[in-house]
């Protein structure tokens, strides 16, 4: 695997995981669909922006963007509830599981990363699943649905994440990016009007939320062009290492518990992405 791909696949997922820390903390005391929505627009004005200033939008592309679009908007719509209902630690690992859909989907359709990239690939999912497990044993009712959520955000996310790389490996990486943006806002501003979803943000909050929204566009940016320089199956398992970043940071800032196993997790998964850098 090249080391650009390495290095902006990593840096996705550290993006990505502070947005998540950051949307998730919001929607604690702000509606979730409110913050998503507004997050999501705030991202679309600066692809907006630069699509303008191109000029060119790539047919193809941007279809497979509006697919990605699709799982993304209601994944992230379902992890920031989720969050909002349980811990950062109970959801993260549950929607980091997600990423088996797009390394089955890449492999299913022809991709055929070398064993040792395989195993690291294993290696650093299994590290960020146990590196985001809280000992925590409540049944509560809130729980509960925040794992249902988190369950439902993990398999459409995980569509959103080969969409998004299928796009931009095959095709223009903006045009998919704008079909993402364009989807994700149409499916969650039909599903906000058919809930009847709270969607007020105090004004002092929007700022806020419009910078989650402008972190997940430079996430996905460094996503498409880590995906257009490698493997999306093993990008797609380097992106999905940002529950490790969004614990880390709900520990430092939040005063959750970061266990033995949660520690051995992060050095699993590390083990593991050297194990892909060196195939």
């Amino acid at each position: 695997m090249s080391a650009l791909a390495l290095l902006l696949a990593l840096g996705s997922s550290i993006v990505w995981g502070t947005a998540d820390f950051a949307g998730g903390s919001l929607t604690r005391r702000l509606p979730a669909f409110g913050v998503t929505i507004l997050s999501q627009a705030a991202g679309a004005v600066l692809l907006a922006v630069v699509v303008c200033v191109r000029g060119e939008v790539g047919t193809r592309s941007f279809l497979l963007g509006l697919l990605a679009g699709a799982g993304g908007g209601v994944g992230l719509a379902a992890f920031y509830r989720a969050l909002s209902l349980g811990t950062m630690s109970v959801v993260s690992p549950l929607v980091a599981c997600g990423t088996i859909v797009p390394f089955g989907l890449s492999v299913a359709t022809g991709e055929r990363p070398s064993t040792l990239a395989t195993v690291g690939a294993v290696a650093a999912l299994g590290g960020a699943v146990l590196a985001s497990v809280e000992e925590h044993r409540s049944e509560s009712a809130d729980r509960a649905r925040a794992v249902l959520l988190a369950l439902l955000a993990a398999a459409t996310l995980g569509l959103f994440i080969y969409f998004l790389g299928l796009g931009s490996r095959e095709g223009d990486a903006l045009s998919t990016l704008a079909g993402a943006r364009v989807g994700s806002l149409a499916l969650l501003g039909v599903l906000a009007v058919g809930l009847r979803a709270p969607m007020r943000i105090p004004r002092a909050s929007l700022l806020a939320v419009a910078g989650v929204g402008l972190a997940d566009v430079v996430a996905n940016v460094l996503f498409a062009f880590a995906s257009a320089h490698g493997l999306l199956s093993l990008v797609s398992v380097l992106g999905a290492l940002f529950p490790i970043v969004t614990v880390v940071l709900a520990y430092l800032l939040l005063g959750e518990r970061l266990t033995r196993a949660q520690k051995l997790g992060i050095g699993i998964a590390l083990g593991g992405v050297l194990t892909i850098s060196a195939s």
